[in-house]
């Protein structure tokens, strides 16, 4: 009877609490109402998202925190809250690369929450169409692996395309053998993306050494696909694409690295502000004399400034010609940045600022 009174008591400030929290909700979404009514008043874009303040919020509630709870599961919850009010504010249309059960779906909604309006498209370059006709606020898209590097394909149309990075996601990556063998011997096919097939490569070898490998452009699209075929065929992709698409789950975390993780970009119209804690990306070319590139480099070392990554990708303007990209940190809003970066343009042949963003809070 003393225990059922102590846990009555305790469950009714659960109650209270609750309650609480839910009509601060309430009026924490009503502000956020307001703050879309002075800014549509003022002539200011319907888009009301802004990386650089969210992240900022997110990186105080963590420093912040006492717990119980984690840090980390502290700002996801937050990370929600703002998605809700910023969907009362105004519906945020965000391109995925698809279909659903993709990873990069599980990346947007990482970053975005699940309040936002999630349109799957089938390839990189139609993530990049959406945003670049306004057909959607932001792109999500995939950049580099862990395990197998980087993705040309979006390297690639940062070449061409207007748009900026505003941000970026960091996901842990465990891919499952889907299908509806009744054992692994019954199966001659196995479908994925190409960077999946290689994170999985040894387990393929040794598991299925007789299988044909056939690329699509996506894991969900390869689940999507196995779902319309017999039991001889399966597919590498996440586990939710088995509950998606009707499949079963044959094998378990299958890639070769236990600590496989992809890196996505969000890409938008606009630039984003500084945060605090940012990176500034940079497409370059370098001037065809001996020395190029490490004249290139030098004023960003001169100035301190830690580069985080370098990549080569053909220019498609000449054989053998090539452009960079390259990370930096900080943001080009920061003196020293904005300096380095002004001695660097002096030594490119081609010079363009990707754009500065917030690094990844969770």
């Amino acid at each position: 009877m003393k225990e059922q009174k102590a846990l009555q008591q305790i469950r009714q400030q659960i109650d209270d609490i609750d309650l609480h929290i839910q009509q601060l909700l309430n009026k924490r979404t009503a502000l956020a109402q307001e703050v879309a009514k002075v800014k549509i008043e003022n002539g200011e874009s319907t888009n009301f998202y802004r990386p650089d303040r969210e992240a900022m919020v997110l990186r105080t509630l963590m420093e912040r925190n006492e717990g119980p709870l984690a840090a980390q599961e502290v700002a996801r919850l937050f990370r929600e809250i703002m998605s809700a009010c910023l969907a009362a504010e105004q519906p945020l249309q965000v391109a995925y690369l698809g279909p659903e059960g993709s990873f990069t779906q599980a990346a947007a909604q990482k970053h975005f929450g699940g309040s936002v309006e999630l349109q799957s498209v089938s390839t990189i370059a139609n993530v990049f169409r959406a945003v670049e006709t306004e057909h959607a606020c932001y792109g999500v898209v995939p950049v580099e692996n862990s395990s197998e590097g980087v993705i040309s394909h979006t390297l690639d149309r940062f070449i061409t395309s207007p748009l900026k990075i505003n941000g970026e996601v960091t996901l842990p990556i465990h891919h499952y053998l889907l299908g509806k063998a009744a054992s692994l011997q019954d199966i001659t096919h196995v479908y994925a993306h190409p960077q999946a097939l290689a994170q999985c490569r040894q387990w393929l070898g040794d598991q299925l050494p007789q299988v044909e490998l056939i690329p699509l452009d996506s894991n969900s699209e390869a689940a999507k696909r196995v779902a319309t075929m017999g039991a001889s065929a399966a597919a590498i992709a996440a586990s939710n694409a088995a509950e998606i698409y009707g499949l079963q789950v044959l094998a378990n975390n299958i890639e070769d690295e236990s600590d496989n993780t992809t890196r996505f970009l969000v890409i938008g119209a606009k630039d984003v502000g500084p945060s605090g804690v940012d990176k500034t990306a940079l497409l370059v070319a370098t001037k065809n004399k001996s020395g190029a590139l490490q004249n290139l480099l030098k004023p960003l070392a001169e100035s301190g400034i830690s580069m985080t990554r370098i990549e080569s990708r053909p220019s498609r303007k000449g054989i053998w010609e090539y452009v960079f990209f390259i990370d930096i940190e900080g943001h080009i809003d920061e003196q020293p940045v904005a300096e380095a970066l002004e001695r660097l343009e002096q030594e490119s042949s081609m010079f363009r600022i990707l754009g500065s963003y917030p690094k990844a809070v969770l």
